[in-house]
């Protein structure tokens, strides 16, 4: 005799089966949960999971790890709720952020005009997860073909290797090189959780060889992150003895922590266009699971989007940083096969419990400069990346010149950054790549000649029987 699947209602979360594993072939659904015991430890795996790369995309923006960890863990109980427990997701720090940040920081922005930008463009993304909500999701496909989308998260990505040349490798570039291939090997060589851990382990690997440095051979002599050539120990722990055990997460003067945000026209031309990557995150999100569950998650992709605008918003608001869903955290539940929204509950209120120890934050602010060199060569490539993964997912046709000559001058002038100065205002770098690349795409499009449809020669016109719109399927083919 088969058991039931489910058995009881415990505060809102439906037992699974007895509790203790999906049995073979199933999965836990959302609105389910295993033992409360066993419920803990996957939080514990879904913190892990989100952890490196939660604390170090804030200390790569100059902000306050501790706060991000903190508004992370509120970001996801906010998502929780908007999505009605329906989209299982941690929302950690956005790294697609980190490029547009210190293009701002190279302006000359403050860390108050940051987080303002960050704020609005929050807002751009709730806005427009209420229109998915209200008019569905065609109009992100439209807008934001797998071709425009894949070139975007291409150029913010590729966009940031100056700050790695200029900024962070430069400092050490022995645990540079150390901290990089400790990364590269535990991504590509560890097993289970370990694997999803690489930049975690790389940064505990190289923080402790330059603690280690430090008292075998002494201070290095070299550029700090401003470019200043100094004598200076690798690894300064001046701030940690006087940050308290628990309080605030208020920061410190080189990453502030909560603070009222301000606005820049400039600032703000730079940060919106991440709004696009932002939206694509959280598309893939709410796609990726939906397969996984086999539930249809279409009409909660507009609260997905909505809750994660949201969630930016208040975050810079505060003087925090941007969040997104978490592609780490969906690897746990692949591999678990547990998507029990009770986990992310658990995962939330640790990580609003780790936010308020300052201490943590001085320790982690302190990670040495050749480390984050080490960690962001490869973080920033695979940011860029994803961008080329889109493309490749959904079949896009370079061959077609409408797609292939918007894109290629907006990811030149993105990585270049390439500037445009009209009158006494200047576009430059990702904000005008995504520009040319969005604008020219939808422009070129309609003055090209109608394209063949390769598979019976007959021309592509009008809606296909299938319902998609003929200019999306066109990029699929």
């Amino acid at each position: 005799m088969t058991r039931p699947r489910v058995s009881r209602v415990i505060r809102g979360w439906t037992l699974h089966g007895d509790g203790r594993a999906p049995a073979p072939g199933e999965v836990v659904r959302p609105e389910e949960r295993l033992s409360w015991g066993r419920t803990v430890g996957l939080g514990a795996q879904h913190v892990l999971a989100m952890f490196g790369a939660t604390f170090v995309f804030p200390v790569l923006m100059g902000l306050d790890p501790n706060l991000a960890i903190l508004l992370s863990g509120l970001a996801t109980m906010l998502f929780l709720l908007m999505t009605r427990g329906r989209v299982p997701s941690y929302l950690g720090t956005s790294a697609s952020f980190v490029g547009v940040v210190a293009a701002v920081r190279a302006d000359g922005g403050t860390s108050a005009e940051v987080t303002g930008a960050i704020a609005v463009c929050g807002v751009v993304v709730a806005l427009v997860g209420l229109a998915v909500h209200l008019g569905g999701g065609r109009i992100v496909s439209a807008v934001l073909p797998p071709a425009v989308t894949g070139a975007v998260v291409l150029l913010i990505g590729f966009n940031l290797a100056p700050v790695v040349a200029g900024t962070y490798w430069p400092q050490d570039e022995v645990v540079a090189v150390i901290t990089m291939l400790v990364v590269m090997l535990t991504a590509v060589a560890g097993r289970g959780m370990l694997g999803r851990l690489g930049v975690l382990v790389g940064l505990v690997v190289g923080y402790g060889l330059s603690l280690l440095l430090d008292t075998v051979l002494g201070p290095i002599t070299g550029p700090d992150a401003s470019g200043v050539v100094s004598t200076h120990p690798r690894v300064d722990l001046s701030g940690v003895a006087d940050a308290p055990w628990i309080g605030l997460p208020l920061g410190t003067p080189a990453a502030p922590g909560l603070h009222l945000p301000a606005f820049s026209a400039s600032a703000i031309l730079l940060v919106v266009p991440v709004a696009v990557a932002l939206i694509a995150e959280n598309t893939g999100h709410v796609k990726a699971v939906a397969n996984m569950t086999r539930e249809d998650l279409d009409p909660y992709l507009g609260r997905a989007l909505a809750a994660d605008g949201i969630a930016t918003a208040v975050a810079g608001g505060v003087g925090g940083s941007p969040t997104t869903t978490y592609a780490e955290n969906i690897g746990v539940m692949a591999a678990t096969r547990v998507y029990s929204t009770a986990a992310y509950w658990v995962a939330a209120v640790v990580a609003v419990a780790i936010g308020f120890c300052p201490k943590f934050g001085a320790v982690v602010a302190a990670t040495p400069g050749g480390v984050l060199g080490g960690i962001t060569v490869v973080l920033y490539g695979m940011i860029g990346l994803l961008g080329a993964r889109i493309w490749v997912e959904n079949r896009v046709d370079f061959s077609r010149p409408e797609v292939l000559v918007p894109l290629a001058a907006g990811i030149v002038i993105g990585i270049g950054d390439v500037a445009l100065t009209i009158g006494g205002g200047s576009l430059s770098g990702i904000a005008l790549g995504t520009i040319v690349v969005i604008v020219g795409y939808h422009v070129l499009r309609r003055l090209a000649p109608t394209p063949v449809d390769r598979r019976d020669g007959t021309p592509v016109d009008g809606t296909p029987a299938d319902g998609t719109p003929a200019d999306e399927e066109r990029d699929r083919s």
